[in-house]
């Protein structure tokens, strides 16, 4: 039985009880010779006593009904409150007027809301950190994951093959001519060495990064390349021109060069190796030249880990990197960053 219809009963009842007081009270005031009076006595053409109890009648149901729907309409707006809440939807304003013990419900439910709406907040908060830090972590164990095996690398298989490379050169060296296909051998064996030993460089410089640390982006680049100048056998000419940017644009460009270096060292074979850094019209620009083989950039484009990495680290400065490489013309690339006012503050 819903709120109406319990109203509707009541209303009746109440309507019995109040045909049964009116009665009594009638009789009091007004005592009857005759009870048959009630039903010849007429009102509108009714009998007076059937008059009477549907006047009662209609108005307790009336009155029954009327507040039956009130507190239908009350229990619907706390229900309408409820569900909001169960759907973290925001409660809306309700214009319409409530008793006191509906409104400190409904204050209750909004209290309620807004805490939950609170921790929810909070959860999400904590979930966001935790990923945070569970990616950083992540993050430093890769790097020093990757510094140990470039150690172990540099340790280990590098200094064999720098070994190899002297022992092969030092044969070469003082090879007799007497056996030509024997000389010619050992000479494709040397190369095969000086390529691996270039592909190992270039694997440690990828595995384990230079930072700059404190020192700025032309000092990192002037000591990177002559230290590969000396380790390297290839022509390393460079043009730095000195001029301030800020820290992030120069770990990013620093992280590019290193890449772009890396890729020359391993899949080039390049025989010349140029770098320019300079300034023109407000842009930083950075450019790598090699006259190694070359590739199809279409092709290579979606496919090269390196080559991604690059272009999403020139986009995060606001800048771009473009390729231009031909198979057999060697390869150029270029990277621009504009540099805004204040990046020298």
């Amino acid at each position: 039985m819903n709120v109406i219809q319990r109203h509707l009963l009541f209303g009746f009842v109440c309507a019995v009880v109040m045909v049964i007081g009116v009665i009594g009270l009638y009789i009091l005031t007004y005592p009857l010779e005759k009870w048959s009076e009630w039903w010849t006595e007429k009102v509108a053409g009714i009998p007076f006593i059937l008059a009477v109890l549907l006047l009662l009648v209609f108005i307790g149901l009336f009155l029954g009904l009327f507040f039956g729907w009130y507190w239908k309409k009350q229990f619907l707006t706390i229900e309408r409150s409820l569900s909001n809440f169960r759907k973290s939807s925001p409660s809306k304003e309700s214009n319409e007027t409530s008793v006191a013990e509906v409104e400190e419900i409904l204050l209750k439910i909004k209290q309620w809301q807004q805490q939950f709406q609170e921790q929810t907040k909070l959860a999400q908060k904590l979930a966001s950190q935790t990923a945070e830090q569970q990616e950083k972590l992540m993050q430093e164990l890769v790097t020093k994951e990757r510094s140990r095996l470039a150690r172990e690398l540099h340790d280990s298989v590098s200094q064999q093959l720098f070994a190899a490379s002297m022992l092969i050169s030092a044969i070469n060296e003082s090879e007799d001519t007497t056996f030509p296909q024997l000389s010619k051998q050992l000479q494709m064996v040397e190369q095969m060495v000086h390529q691996s030993q270039l592909e190992m460089r270039a694997l440690l410089l990828h595995l384990r990064p230079v930072p700059l640390k404190g020192k700025t982006l032309q000092e990192g680049m002037l000591e990177l390349l002559s230290e590969l100048k000396q380790k390297v056998p290839m022509t390393i000419q460079w043009k730095i021109e000195p001029f301030p940017l800020d820290k992030g644009i120069e770990d990013h460009l620093f992280r590019i060069l290193q890449e772009a270096i890396s890729n020359t060292l391993r899949h080039a074979k390049a025989t010349t190796l140029e770098v320019l850094f300079i300034v023109r019209d407000q842009f930083a620009i950075l450019r790598v030249v090699d006259d190694g083989v070359g590739f199809n950039v279409e092709e290579v484009k979606t496919t090269s880990y390196g080559l991604q990495t690059m272009r999403e680290r020139a986009l995060e400065i606001g800048g771009n990197l473009q390729i231009v490489s031909l198979p057999g013309k060697g390869t150029r690339l270029e990277v621009k960053i504009p540099i805004m006012e204040g990046d020298d503050d």
